[in-house]
């Protein structure tokens, strides 16, 4: 399937596990904003002992949580609605837009763990949640979708505004009832994903695609089933998923209903690579039909992993040429140090409150 070449691509990291509004980004060929200075350069003026200051508000700045949502979007300048007290921050809500021309796309990639929290990050950065196309669902997790509802109605009510169609949400048809983990002494049970009719009632239009396929005139592809070539990326260990019928939970180790979405250059954004960022990485590459791997933006599930699969994994990235390593949400602090170590000047932590130029 062919991609169309891209002009560029904003990223806006709306929720992601980690806030780090002092950090720079230090890397050439991206853009970073969301920081202290420039929220409050951005704030409305006020008056301090009879002079006009920019005032920092602790308000202004988004939350943290276990979870994962991009919008990958276009210019700033037609995101926001003013510039009143407000952060622009955008991780663990990935909403992107591409850019072609003068034609912008917008896919919001996962809505995070839960609702409050989607809409308190929503509304102090106040993107232009109408421009918003498609909602893509990397894979039936409560981490990637729990604010799954509220952003559905959100986003319909501010297109509502401008006459604009309910936006489309990509999901896979395989939906468990409960997802969880076996864990030694006892068996653990995630909340339940939003199901199709809840989905359908906060206003979505549903696409179910198991397969790859494009989106958005084919500015974005969307994977299937990812392959599993790696020996050390086994899935999520001690994974189980209950089976209404019979009231039994059984392995679910592999989450093969797991996706991921990438656009020319090659940018891959993951949600949680439960398949293995390798794998990931190279069935991208595979999609890519000769491009270049640039990105990898997103989960990359190291958190727990042994430090072997980390070295492993590191060392397997490295030989793919990435120009930038991108990873937030599950991938855990350990594998953060070892691809700095590996691949100095390459990592570019997620972080909630950042937007990505690429």
């Amino acid at each position: 399937m062919a991609l169309k070449e891209l002009e560029s691509l904003e990223v806006l990291v709306i929720v992601d596990n980690e806030v780090d509004p002092i950090s720079q980004y230090p890397q050439d060929g991206i853009t970073a904003y969301g920081g202290l200075a420039s929220l409050a350069r951005d704030s409305i003026p006020v008056n301090r002992g009879g002079q006009t200051v920019h005032e920092l508000r602790m308000e202004q700045i988004c939350c943290g949580a276990h979870g994962l949502s991009l919008m990958i979007v276009s210019p700033i300048s037609e995101y926001f609605i003013d510039l009143s007290p407000v952060i622009y921050l955008f991780f663990d809500l990935f909403a992107g837009t591409a850019i072609k021309g003068d034609k912008r796309k917008t896919l919001l990639f996962d809505a995070g763990p839960e609702e409050a929290v989607w809409e308190l990050n929503a509304k102090r950065l106040r993107p232009d949640l109408s421009s918003i196309d498609v909602i893509h669902l990397s894979h039936w997790h409560r981490d990637h979708s729990g604010g799954m509802l509220r952003a559905v109605e959100m986003i319909n009510a501010a297109k509502a505004s401008k006459g604009l169609k309910n936006v489309t949400v990509d999901l896979h048809p395989d939906r468990p009832d409960y997802r969880g983990v076996t864990l030694p002494d006892f068996q653990m049970s995630l909340e339940a994903d939003p199901t199709f009719a809840e989905i359908t009632n906060a206003g979505g239009i549903i696409s179910e695609n198991a397969d790859t396929h494009t989106i958005l005139d084919d500015m974005f592809l969307i994977s299937g089933e990812i392959p599993r070539v790696t020996n050390y990326e086994t899935g999520l260990s001690r994974g189980a998923r209950l089976v209404s019928d019979t009231g039994k939970w059984e392995e679910d180790t592999l989450i093969l209903d797991e996706r991921f979405v990438i656009y020319r250059g090659i940018v891959v954004f993951t949600g949680c690579s439960h398949a293995g960022v390798v794998n990931v990485s190279k069935h991208a590459l595979a999609l890519g039909e000769g491009a270049p791997l640039y990105a990898i933006m997103g989960g990359y599930h190291l958190g727990d992993a042994q430090q072997e699969q980390i070295d492993e994994s590191v060392c397997d990235l490295m030989a793919l040429e990435p120009k930038l390593l991108i990873p937030g949400h599950c991938t855990g602090w350990r594998a953060k140090y070892a691809i700095e170590q590996a691949m100095g000047g390459k990592l570019v932590p997620s972080t909630v409150g950042t937007r990505f130029t690429l």
